[in-house]
């Protein structure tokens, strides 16, 4: 039975949806289903509204003494919401990383980064410059991309998909900023085959 930690805030502990339809529940699904992998239902340290330091004092807190089989990533939407540095962020991410890796043993390859969705895509941004949101959220999204290849680990891309249904109220929660189990399952769809391949090296 393999194990998964999730590691995160509102976009891994899936705001405002139940919890089988956040994306690592929804992965597990998927492994279980189209892989036939004996996968544990996700371990998941994740917060609505969480900074890179925020989850990384909980991590602390929570004292996991646990390896696990497959760890995934998903951090800095709120830093960049906040107005954070992003110097600051790379050298957080960084550390965040790698405790993901001591999470996962040691094996980058088992380890899964995935993108910050660009939240000025949604209805919540009205009014605001979606322009410099989005940029922002690229530069947040180059630094994490380059970090996690750097130490060999996975990314997975979602940005793109949170932009092209950042207005469809199906793949949304109520509150226009979150995001639906619907979108989750894009996510999911990306991150399975290859989790699946991990767990088989």
């Amino acid at each position: 039975m393999f194990t998964y930690l999730a590691l995160g805030d509102s976009y891994t502990i899936g705001e405002q949806v139940p919890a089988v339809e956040n994306f690592p529940h929804q992965t597990v699904m998927l492994l279980r289903r189209e892989y036939v992998t004996q996968v544990a239902d996700p371990h998941i340290v994740a917060v609505t509204g969480w900074t890179t330091d925020e989850l990384a004092a909980a991590i602390k807190e929570a004292g996991i003494r646990d390896t696990f089989d497959v760890v995934t990533l998903l951090i800095g939407v709120n830093n960049q919401y906040r107005g954070r540095d992003l110097e600051n962020y790379k050298r957080e991410f960084a550390q965040l990383l790698n405790k993901a890796i001591l999470f996962a043993n040691g094996r980058t390859a088992r380890v899964f980064v995935l993108s910050i969705p660009d939240w000025g895509a949604t209805p919540f941004a009205e009014g605001r410059d979606r322009t410099t949101i989005a940029a922002e959220i690229n530069a947040f999204n180059m630094a994490n991309r380059a970090i996690a290849l750097a130490y060999k680990c996975h990314y997975v891309d979602i940005t793109a998909s949170t932009r092209q249904h950042g207005t469809d109220e199906q793949y949304l929660t109520p509150d226009k900023l979150h995001y639906s189990g619907k979108e989750y399952h894009e996510w999911a769809l990306k991150l399975a085959p290859g989790m699946a391949a991990a767990l088989k090296s």
